[in-house]
């Protein structure tokens, strides 16, 4: 279960401009000393032999980062363990409770997320030396407990083989047009982290009447945000109503009938967190790990293999991608998510019967 007590507001706040969420920084904080990555933090890392990584990255995505990481790095394999990011806070929850610590760093793409982890004291400072050089300040805890460690949106998007780029919606209130039904897939806010953010500023910006009308629409209706590009990909569904733009545009890239749509009324906006675990059974893989993530080269993979975007101000984009600063976004707002978790998930679930 998910509480609502909040130890402190506006740890995250809405922006707009290149990205719209960042963590606030509360006058009285300091952030912790940087940490470079040095031979004596590998040699100690390489002793304990291994990280465990909790995450709710596309699978690919995550291997793709830990092999990157055990090449750079011989001697520290990196177990992934992957979920929705919704399943994965309720399973760290459990463990927690019953006393298990068996995760070093965690990713959710529900940024909500990190703020219940700090206020329960489930994290530790750590302040990799790019982070502090590289990062925008506002993507940063003021206490070194998380930074933004990729960004990406959840988006409209269709199959080029069943539809037309003339007679593709192009808004969400396109969606509701009688043309598409029985021809939506959609993902589950009570899973996926990505579709909990999206699903709050959309009835934030749009309103609950908006999925009122959607869900009439005959949806199909999946778990995961990866699981929408993937049924247009197989033509099994002609639209997706949500679901992460990282994988539509992997997708696309490799030569599948797919293309994303970013609506005239915004596209949500969504940032995935990294931190370290202050009960991190392998400490110090631990924080060589989370540095190698938010590294340049970390940051870059993430950028060139996975679709997504990064803070980090030594990376580039990908040519030929559409740049986040052309994108309409709507406003993150993480502290918002946490404060309405509970009723979003059964909202959703009266309106559309799952």
């Amino acid at each position: 279960m998910r509480t609502k007590r909040l130890s402190r507001r506006d740890i995250l706040k809405a922006s707009s401009g290149l990205v719209a969420c960042v963590f606030a920084q509360p006058l009285r904080a300091a952030a912790p000393e940087a940490t470079p990555i040095t031979p004596n933090l590998v040699e100690a890392a390489r002793k304990e032999g291994k990280v465990v990584f909790y995450t709710a990255m596309d699978l690919p995505v995550a291997e793709r980062l830990a092999k990157a990481f055990e090449a750079k790095y011989s001697g520290i394999p990196v177990r992934v363990e992957r979920t929705g990011s919704e399943r994965l806070f309720q399973r760290i929850g459990q463990e927690f409770s019953s006393r298990i610590y068996a995760a070093d760093v965690v990713n959710s793409a529900d940024a909500a997320h990190f703020i219940v982890w700090k206020r329960d004291g489930w994290l530790a400072p750590f302040l990799p030396e790019e982070v502090a050089k590289h990062f925008p300040r506002e993507h940063y805890d003021a206490d070194g407990m998380y930074a933004t460690a990729r960004v990406w949106l959840s988006v409209i998007g269709y199959n080029t083989n069943l539809v037309k780029p003339e007679e593709a919606p192009k808004s969400f209130a396109d969606l509701l047009d009688p043309k598409w039904a029985g021809k939506i897939v959609k993902a589950h806010p009570g899973y996926s982290g990505t579709i909990m953010t999206a699903t709050f500023q959309m009835a934030r910006d749009l309103g609950w009447e908006y999925f009122e009308k959607l869900a009439k629409q005959r949806i199909m209706q999946v778990q995961s945000s990866t699981d929408p590009p993937k049924k247009l990909a197989l033509g099994e569904r002609a639209v997706q109503a949500d679901g992460n733009s990282y994988n539509l545009i992997q997708l696309k890239e490799s030569g599948q009938p797919v293309e994303p749509v970013y609506a005239t009324e915004g596209t949500p906006l969504i940032v995935g967190p990294n931190g370290v675990f202050a009960n991190a059974p392998n400490p110090n893989a631990a924080r060589l790990f989370q540095s190698f993530v938010l590294s340049a080269e970390g940051q870059q993979i993430l950028i060139d293999f996975a679709a997504q975007y990064s803070v980090h101000a030594q990376t580039k984009d990908k040519p030929g991608r559409t740049p986040l600063s052309r994108i309409n976004v709507m406003k993150d707002d993480p502290e918002g998510v946490e404060r309405s978790a509970e009723e979003i998930k059964a909202r959703y679930a009266k309106i559309f019967r799952v």
